[in-house]
């Protein structure tokens, strides 16, 4: 690494050699003060309109694969007009010291660059990806995860990141699903709200914080169809009650900044769309800070058809509150003009670049703009041996297991020959998933090194793999399985088939897997799939066939031993799905917390219900789903009192959980609640709490919950949060089709909500029994 910064380094001076210096009483010296003294107000009335332009404007340092490859002599010259607030695709302390330091001491004003980088799962240590990290259902541990990224990244000279992704994915299609949550936007808040403190920790100006970008604002995960950048059509009710939750709680949390989502909402787009922009995120939630355009959205308002050249995109953008322009050059090239013929705009420009300036400022970038460009701290801390063992435990506690037939799993440590069958487990790039920021091959242990590592007598065959339907590999993959005592197959998507623009049609294994597994499962020995890749899968004749899954999804650097640790029972799999799993793809989108229906489903074909002919009438794996080496017995859900006002109540709810099991193992404790008779149909579940609690074999612990009566509001017909009088139905299990008791609280009298409960924290707690 510090070669590469080394090399960086020189590159961009000898880029900056050639660019005339700027004349003494043409620039501005900045003033030296700390953070509380700067005069951000003079500052702004110092400045010309072309350099409050210039600070609305993001352009790219260099690509994804080629950081700093465009900072040349022009680029340079325009951050010595004051025509750049920010970079992307820029890295490395040493080097971008040096392109903040033509910012801080050759332009005019002398004001500090923002740097910027997608850092989603880790800068250089790798992480799982988002929804795997979902799957921990512990916000403690998404917290960890950036925090460590922030460390990372700042080192690195970065102070922004276009993360946490919390957008709200129901239609597994999207490819996007894997940046997120998953599902459910009680757990999508919560971990959005994790990521946002770990990012920017308790000081911004810290340097070894950065800024969070939670993305993509509004529906972006509402595509129709799954397919990535395509429009949503929703009922208000429907945004505010699922899709906006994770944003509001970001926002309650204090993320830094926002990016708009490409996509359109009712057929407005949201990067111009002044009612969502300006009247919800900047109006009832009071958000202040900056408003960032995705990857060239400005400039795609024309292809919506909203904005007929580049100057009205421009206008349209700022009016609806658009801070700064990603990569278009929409505000540099076309904005100017906009704001000079009609004054009224001056105003919001100004309140724009306010606000640009302000996080500049709690960043601490104007008191020590180089406080961020330490190349011995970047030495130290990038992928220290902390960073990878919290990566392997994050690991470990993001693995799902979703089958195990005979107690086949843990595998004993004298098992015998082990066949380790697909491509996928010596696949080191695909356990980087997608945005892998700074992460590189060679840092990852694949399934394939660990387990060689781990146990004598490993016989590796490809066999076949997701990207190819050649099965020219069978015939060895099956020849590999007879020869052994046990089968490990490594099962799935590679990093490509999911992500940006990674949409797919079919949510089946792809390329010729099913016809690998179905011809090893011929074979009769024990099977056991490791199943990769980055969204919920339909995989029926896996589930039917093999002895045991694990859902391990792509695991970052530390992959491999996780995994490995898994089988052989040093770690207890304590996963629980984020996302459903679908039967076939045909039964997408399939979500838990579904409206009831006037003729819900029923498995009796005789009667017409809502379900699909040919399908059960649930998923292959549920909401919230997974197993463990151990067992769990639930006593008696109470309440500590039954009737509650709905304006201003309090219960708290308690279950006492055992572990009856032979093994140390983690429960995650799941509460829901139903509303069955409300003026609007309401869903027959919603997640309101849920807590991951370690337990010894036979000890018990009682889990709390305590909810305020706004946690059972709705969004009402005449809009607003509205707490009706009426029964609501708790329940609590181990997942969302796991329920192990009931109760009932009564509501009395009306009650109003300040924000949408998905996006409110409940408390939890666990204590020792008795």
């Amino acid at each position: 690494m510090a070669k590469h910064l080394r090399r960086g380094l020189v590159a961009l001076s000898l880029l900056v050699m050639p660019a005339a210096p700027m004349l003494a009483q043409e620039r501005e010296s900045p003033q030296v003060a700390t953070a509380s003294e700067v005069d951000l107000d003079a500052l702004l009335a110092r400045m010309t309109t072309a350099e409050k332009v210039g600070q609305l404007v993001q352009r790219m340092g260099g690509r994804q694969r080629a950081l700093n490859s465009r900072l040349g002599p022009d680029e340079l010259d325009r951050v010595r007009r004051g025509e750049v607030g920010s970079y992307l695709h820029v890295a490395g302390a040493e080097p971008l010291r040096e392109l903040q330091r033509v910012a801080v001491e050759e332009s005019r004003l002398g004001i500090p660059l923002l740097f910027a980088m997608d850092v989603v799962h880790g800068y250089r240590t790798i992480f799982p990806v988002p929804l795997a990290m979902a799957a921990t259902w512990d916000p403690e541990a998404a917290e960890s995860h950036a925090r460590i990224a922030a460390r990372e990244a700042s080192a690195a000279g970065l102070h922004w990141t276009f993360a946490p992704m919390v957008d709200v994915a129901r239609d597994p299609r999207w490819g996007r699903i894997v940046e997120g949550a998953g599902e459910d936007p009680f757990l999508g808040a919560a971990m959005a709200a994790a990521q946002v403190r770990g990012f920017q920790g308790s000081d911004l100006s810290a340097a070894d914080t950065i800024m969070a970008g939670t993305k993509h604002f509004g529906a972006y995960g509402a595509a129709e169809g799954g397919r990535d950048y395509a429009g949503a059509d929703l009922s208000e009710r429907t945004l505010r009650e699922t899709y906006l939750p994770p944003f509001e709680a970001a926002a309650r949390a204090g993320t830094a900044s926002f990016m708009t989502a490409f996509n359109a909402l009712g057929g407005v787009p949201t990067t111009g769309n002044a009612a969502l922009l300006r009247g919800v995120l900047r109006g009832e939630w009071g958000y202040d800070g900056v408003l960032l355009s995705d990857w060239h959205a400005i400039e795609e308002l024309m292809a919506h058809g909203v904005a007929g050249d580049r100057v009205a995109a421009a206008r349209l953008a700022l009016e609806a509150g658009v801070d700064m322009d990603m990569v278009s050059d929409v505000y540099g090239q076309d904005l100017l003009a906009s704001v000079e013929a009609d004054p009224a705009l001056m105003a919001q420009l100004d309140e724009a670049v306010m606000r640009i300036l302000k996080a500049k400022r709690d960043l601490g970038l104007f008191t020590d703009p180089y406080k961020y460009h330490d190349a011995s701290r970047e030495a130290a801390v990038m992928l220290s041996p902390e960073h990878r063992a919290e990566a392997r435990r994050i690991a470990e506690r993001s693995i799902v297991l979703l089958k195990n037939e005979g107690d086949v799993l843990p595998l004993a440590k004298s098992a015998g020959r082990i066949a380790l069958i697909g491509a996928l487990a010596d696949d080191a790039r695909s356990q980087l998933g997608s945005w892998r920021a700074r992460g590189v091959e060679e840092d990852v242990v694949t399934l394939r090194a660990a387990l060689e590592a781990a146990h004598r007598g490993v016989a590796f065959v490809r066999g076949a793999d997701s990207r190819s339907s050649e099965t020219g590999g069978i015939a060895e993959a099956v020849a590999a399985a007879q020869g052994a005592d046990l089968v490990v197959m490594a099962l799935g998507e590679d990093f490509d088939w999911s992500g940006e623009a990674r949409s797919r049609s079919s949510l089946e294994l792809p390329g010729a897997q099913r016809e690998l597994f179905e011809a090893v499962a011929a074979t009769g020995k024990p099977i056991v799939v490791v199943l990769m890749g980055g969204r919920p899968l339909a995989i029926p004749e896996v589930a039917e066939k093999a002895d045991a899954v694990l859902a391990t999804w792509l695991l970052g650097d530390e992959a491999g031993p996780a995994v490995v640790r898994t089988l052989f029972g040093d770690a207890n799999p304590a996963g629980r799905l984020p996302a459903s799993f679908p039967r076939t793809t045909g039964q997408v989108p399939y979500t838990y917390d579904h409206l009831p229906s006037g003729r819900p489903a029923d498995p009796d074909l005789a009667k017409d219900t809502a379900r699909y002919m040919d399908l059960p009438i649930i998923p292959l794996y549920g909401f919230g789903y997974g197993l463990s080496y151990t067992t769990f017995a639930y006593g008696p859900l109470a309440v500590d009192q039954a009737i509650i006002p709905a304006d201003g109540g309090r219960v708290t709810v308690s279950v006492p959980v055992t572990n009856t099991g032979a093994r140390p193992g983690d429960e995650v404790v799941q509460l829901y609640m139903r509303d069955p008779v409300a003026s609007v149909s309401r869903p027959v579940q919603q997640l309101r709490g849920f807590r991951r609690v370690a337990l010894e074999p036979g000890e018990t612990r009682v889990v709390t919950f305590t909810l305020d009566a706004a946690h059972f509001a709705f969004w009402g017909q005449n809009g607003g949060w509205v707490v009706e009088p009426g029964i609501i139905e708790l329940s609590v299990g181990g997942a969302s089709d796991a329920i192990h008791g009931r109760t009932d609280i009564t509501l009395v009298g009306q009650g109003r909500g300040r924000a949408s409960p998905a996006s409110t924290p409940v408390e939890s707690s666990d204590r020792p029994a008795g």
